[in-house]
Parts: C-alpha cells; sequence; structure tokens
C-alpha cells in the first residue's frame, strides 16, 4: 500500500486547461488593445489627414448657418412683441444655446492636432513592434486584473504604466516592466485548490465571452469602420466630395441668412 494516492485524478489536467485559458485571454486582450490603440488611433489619423480638414470646414458651416437661422428667429420674435432688437443681447443668448456646438468643433481640432502629432512621431520597426506586442502580452498574463484578480495595488499600478507604454509605443518602458514580471503560479494539488481551479475556469470562460464580443464591437463601429473607406481610392474621393457639397449648401445658405437679416434690422 503506497500513500502517493492522487486524490483528483483531472487536477493536472484542469489546471493545464486553466493555463491555455489565461494564455489564449492574454493573446484577446492583446488583439483587442491593438484595435483600440494601435489600429483604429492609426485609422482616425489618416482619416483626419485625407478629410479632417474639410469634414471640419463642413460643420463649422453647417453651425454657422443654423447659428444665423436661429438669430433670424430670435430677431422676429423681437419683432413680433415690438421689443427693441439689442444684437448684442441676442448674440449672448446663442453663445449658450450653441455651446455645444463649439465644444464639438474644439473637439474636432484637438483631434486634427493629435494626428498631427502622431504622424510626425517615430515609427517602430517591424522587429520593434513584434517586441513591443510580445512584451505587452507577457505583461498581460502577469499583471491583468481580470486575469490575476488578487495583484497587489503596486501590481495594478505597473500595469496602468505598461498599458500607457503600449498606447505610446514606449518599447523602452515595456522592457523594464517585463522583466519586473512573472506569471502568477496556479495552486498545486489539494481540495480547495480543484474547487478553487474550477471556479476559475468558470471565470476565465465568461472572461474570454465577454472580451471577444468587445473584439466584435469594436470591429463594428467606428472608427473600425472607416478602415474600408480609407483603403479604396474611389471611396475616399466620393467621401471628400460629399464633404465638398455639404460645405457649399452650408455656405450658400450663411450668405442667404445674412441677406435676411440685414433686410430685417432695416
Amino acid at each position: 500500500m503506497t500513500d502517493n494516492v492522487i486524490v483528483f485524478p483531472d487536477f493536472e489536467k484542469l489546471k493545464n486547461e486553466v493555463e491555455k485559458m489565461r494564455t489564449e485571454l492574454s493573446m484577446l486582450m492583446l488583439e483587442r488593445d491593438e484595435l483600440q490603440f494601435v489600429i483604429c488611433q492609426n485609422i482616425e489619423t489618416e482619416y483626419m489627414l485625407k478629410l479632417g480638414s474639410i469634414e471640419y470646414k463642413a460643420y463649422e458651416a453647417q453651425c454657422a448657418a443654423l447659428r444665423l437661422k436661429r438669430k433670424m428667429e430670435l430677431i422676429q420674435a423681437k419683432k413680433n412683441r415690438q421689443e427693441k432688437i439689442i444684437l448684442s443681447d441676442i448674440e449672448e443668448v446663442l453663445d449658450t444655446e450653441f455651446a455645444k456646438y463649439q465644444k464639438l468643433l474644439d473637439e474636432q481640432i484637438d483631434k486634427m492636432n493629435d494626428a498631427l502629432k502622431r504622424s510626425k512621431s517615430d515609427v517602430l520597426s517591424d522587429e520593434e513592434s513584434k517586441e513591443l506586442k510580445k512584451l505587452y502580452r507577457k505583461i498581460v498574463k502577469a499583471l491583468h486584473p481580470d486575469i490575476n484578480p488578487d495583484i497587489s495595488k503596486a501590481q495594478a499600478n505597473l500595469f496602468d504604466q505598461a498599458v500607457q507604454a503600449y498606447k505610446n509605443g514606449d518599447l523602452g518602458t515595456l522592457r523594464i516592466i517585463a522583466e519586473m514580471t512573472g506569471n502568477t503560479p496556479l495552486p498545486e494539488q489539494h481540495k480547495d485548490a480543484f474547487t478553487q481551479l474550477t471556479e476559475e475556469k468558470e471565470r476565465l470562460q465568461n472572461l474570454l465571452k465577454s472580451i471577444r464580443d468587445s473584439i466584435e464591437k469594436i470591429k463594428s463601429t467606428y472608427l473600425y469602420t472607416m478602415k474600408e473607406l480609407l483603403e479604396d481610392e474611389n471611396k475616399t474621393e466620393q467621401k471628400r466630395q460629399e464633404l465638398e457639397r455639404i460645405l457649399r449648401e452650408y455656405t450658400e445658405l450663411i450668405s442667404i441668412y445674412k441677406s435676411k437679416i440685414e433686410e430685417m434690422m432695416r
């Protein structure tokens, strides 16, 4: 008779399954973050450089036309009530009402500035890009709070720094963080550990589904959907012509509204 009895013969199988799921999860998280932080950002940069300026002008003209139309309504309301028309007061009302439009215009300028900045930044070589992804996946597997719910606050902060470094293509910082990390060991065989692994497997299964769903969502929404447009020169040109048409239409409206306001103020 021997004391070396394996109480849970499926323990090692379960342990291997959990480890494989952790690895798969780290790969999916890399894919998701690559989509969010690199691919979609590159798409936005390309879109802003190719179409951003004309899109901004078209939206700016639209906002100006809407503001003039609203100005006509306010002037007419004053006339209907036989009140004195003070244009400075009307402009203050318009500033308030159109603040959200101005905010969107400012955000568009910020996007253009970011795109110009990214276009001038240093580009990693293919080898450096591969190393960046490899190091980031290693760090994700070792420090991501979803994969390792028991990490310390300091480790969580370190992971946040790794995410920021990945966003910025900061290979040097990722190299340092990767040197500091190691995989969280799985529990050794005993009754509680078997239960723990079973629960961990279920948790990881749910997490894998969530990450896959988030990847599909990114691929089906803006900015990623602009990828097809930018890859087709004809579609890009069609979009430019559409924006130029919109700009012309609102420019004509601006001229019409300004003339009507001059007539109303006589």
